[in-house]
């Protein structure tokens, strides 16, 4: 018994936990805190790769899951000091010191890490270890990411990246593209959900993603054990359950689905930010590239690329995100 209980804790551990930034004053955190528990229904039920926050749950902390919304501040990137290939704005920014809480493989830690990496804007990054949690015990806030900013803390994914669009453009408003937020909705309310089902498909599949977990991830040697062995047969079944409840019959066709619908949304360009950003992607062009990317080596990204027409728009945003401005803690 001791042992079922075990893999089921894993289980509740791999879907929440997952947050998105807004800055840091206690009114921001609980907004978005407020936000995230009317959205965890409808929004991260589902779990994507990022696993950590039902690891919390089964050790008796809090697991809500990083459902965001996102704000109409679609900032033209062509215009942003930071943006490779756009040209210089009259503002620079410049912080000093940018920290990232985060777990490898999460999705929406991964939206703020594509944003960051555009930018050129040099972060460290603090992999959080999805059992105890200590390296944010200092916050309030207990899912990831959290964004440090020269000691001001932000939570929650969008709310991160549209608050460092006004950073970098303080004088230029932000052009409101609805074209833009509607995919950014879209990436948080249902791309998300259908990474679970297929990262978690097999038994082979459920232990490669953790293997990648595990590798990635803050563990000591016996968490890594069980968390890649009892958390891929926790997930594997999990996913059943999600796929039930986000009426998935197929994963694959959920998959190529979504990625496909995105690539009718480009409408024949090389990216959604054509339309605001002369040559270069926009925030919905970053998000979708950041949620996929942690995928992409794996067996579902792979078959992902095969099989739909996403992999030359990818390859795109591979370029053009260029290398991580990731530092050294």
């Amino acid at each position: 018994m001791r042992r079922v209980n075990g893999v089921s804790v894993i289980g509740r551990a791999i879907v929440a936990g997952f947050g998105a930034t807004t800055p840091s004053s206690a009114a921001a955190v609980a907004r978005s805190a407020a936000r995230h528990r009317l959205l965890q229904e409808s929004t991260f039920s589902s779990g994507p790769p990022c696993f950590a926050g039902r690891f919390s749950a089964g050790f008796g902390r809090s697991s809500p899951f990083a459902g965001t919304t996102c704000f109409s501040n679609a900032a033209s990137l062509a215009q942003d000091p930071h943006a490779k290939g756009g040209p210089k704005s009259s503002h620079e920014f410049f912080p000093k010191d940018v920290v990232l809480y985060q777990y490898e493989a999460c999705p929406f830690c991964n939206k703020v890490k594509a944003f960051l990496d555009f930018y050129d804007i040099p972060y460290k990054v603090v992999e959080v270890n999805p059992i105890n949690k200590k390296e944010i015990k200092w916050s309030d806030y207990k899912k990831v990411p959290i964004l440090k900013v020269d000691g001001e803390q932000m939570v929650d994914s969008s709310d991160i990246i549209d608050t460092l669009i006004q950073r970098i453009n303080p004088e230029n408003p932000a052009l409101e593209s609805e074209e833009e937020n509607k995919w950014r909705r879209w990436v948080d309310n249902h791309l998300v959900h259908v990474l679970s089902p297929n990262i978690y498909r097999t038994a082979s599949e459920a232990l490669e993603s953790f293997d990648y977990i595990t590798t990635h991830g803050n563990f000591s040697f016996y968490e890594r054990i069980v968390a890649k062995y009892g958390g891929a047969a926790a997930m594997y079944f999990v996913s059943k359950k999600l796929k039930k409840r986000h009426n998935i019959t197929d994963e694959r066709a959920a998959l190529y689905d979504a990625v496909e619908t995105w690539v009718d949304a480009l409408k024949g360009r090389h990216f959604l930010g054509l339309v605001t950003s002369g040559s270069n992607p926009n925030v919905a062009d970053l998000s979708v590239f950041g949620i996929l990317r942690p995928i992409r080596n794996l067996q579902s990204g792979r078959d992902m690329v095969e099989n739909t027409r996403i992999g030359e728009w990818y390859s795109r945003m591979e370029s053009a995100v260029g290398k991580s401005s990731r530092i050294e803690a």
